[in-house]
């Protein structure tokens, strides 16, 4: 395999962050943001530099408490984005063979292919609701595999693998000597008061990636982290040396007195989330031009376009309604699309409705181009 760093990036980050934004934004995946006026901070809660080396001993302990693991088992991050790459970086050597469902978050793939890792796939059918059979799986597995990657909620689709799936992949991934590495950062969008987490499924073979930027609308802060094992763990610390070294404390700080107020920001975000839910439902179900998969948690769904081109649509969306959407193209699937609806009720309920404006006038158009 051969792969240049010159070409090294993410072409859905690059869209994602040029060319998304638009007045009625259906594009985002996570909640919207939380205010700092909300967090009670006091300016004397915050200091400039302080006492983080390998982590800030007041936010791993934090995060080892929420998920009931050592704390010699969390290594702290810049996001979720960076927590993924430490961990591929940590369970794999260049040339190493990577195990990811499709379809899946881009940047996975991208930076497998930047670490030079070799890319085998098992499917996610949207047909079977995205869920994942571990017969897949097993049938692509090799003596090679290092890593099998799961985003769990699914992204694109929302999807819960539950922890019995989960299990079955766990127990193929010892046989074959494997790591499953498990990105949770929507599985958050569960609000649960003792959130579960994979890694207690098999703490020697899974790695599990989190953030506070999706559930809590806390992007801002860049709170990452990864449960490993603690020889991985200390493996990620000594890789981000080479790409971080320090974090900024004053987020730090701010992530410490967020952990602290998670029930009243996860009760706040559920709320929202929940209307919105019930406004997205309603209009898929009003739309006999797409085909969709409901996912019981989430700010997302995937649907399928039954006729004419989702570039076509998005293209139009953009231009005659400033509604933005994510094309399918960014998930290996150019027949679907994206939706999130994590944006504030109102919001939400005008670009649904801007939305289904574009989708008659799309219609329309492909019935005269016919």
């Amino acid at each position: 395999m051969t792969y240049s760093r010159s070409t090294a990036g993410s072409p859905y980050m690059d869209w994602a962050k040029l060319h998304s934004t638009a007045r009625f934004n259906l594009a985002t995946s996570g909640m919207l943001n939380f205010p700092l006026a909300e967090l009670g901070v006091t300016i004397d809660q915050l200091e400039i530099n302080g006492p983080s080396i390998y982590g800030y001993e007041p936010l791993l302990q934090a995060i080892a408490r929420r998920y009931r693991v050592p704390q010699e088992c969390v290594v702290s991050t810049v996001g979720t984005s960076l927590a993924n790459y430490l961990a591929l970086a940590a369970s794999t050597e260049p040339g190493d063979e990577i195990l990811v469902e499709q379809p899946t978050y881009e940047l996975i793939l991208s930076t497998a292919r930047y670490l030079g890792l070799e890319i085998r796939r098992f499917p996610r059918r949207a047909e079977n609701g995205f869920a994942i059979d571990p017969a897949d799986v097993e049938r692509n597995l090799t003596p090679r595999t290092r890593v099998i990657a799961i985003c769990n909620l699914h992204n694109p689709s929302g999807a819960l693998a539950p922890d019995s799936i989960l299990r079955e992949i766990g127990k193929l991934a010892r046989k074959s000597g494997a790591y499953v590495l498990v990105d949770e950062v929507y599985r958050e969008m569960l609000f649960e008061t003792e959130p579960q987490s994979s890694f207690h499924i098999d703490p020697e073979r899974f790695i599990v990636t989190n953030s506070l930027t999706k559930a809590y609308g806390l992007s801002g802060l860049r709170c990452g982290w990864v449960l490993a094992r603690p020889e991985l763990a200390r493996r990620m610390f000594r890789i981000n040396d080479l790409h971080g070294a320090t974090f900024a404390h004053p987020a730090e700080l701010l992530s410490v007195i967020a952990f602290e107020k998670l029930a009243r920001i996860s009760a706040y975000m559920k709320s929202i989330l929940e209307t919105n839910r019930k406004l997205l439902q309603d209009f898929l179900r009003s739309c006999n031009d797409l085909d969709y998969f409901w996912p019981k948690y989430g700010t997302i769904v995937f649907p399928r376009l039954k006729s004419g081109s989702v570039e076509g649509l998005c293209q139009l969306l953009r231009e005659e309604f400033e509604t933005s959407i994510v094309p399918g193209q960014f998930f290996e699937d150019p027949q679907r699309f994206r939706v999130g609806v994590g944006i504030p009720t109102q919001a939400a309920a005008e670009a649904l409705q801007q939305f289904n404006r574009g989708l008659v006038r799309y219609k329309a158009s492909v019935r005269v181009n016919a």
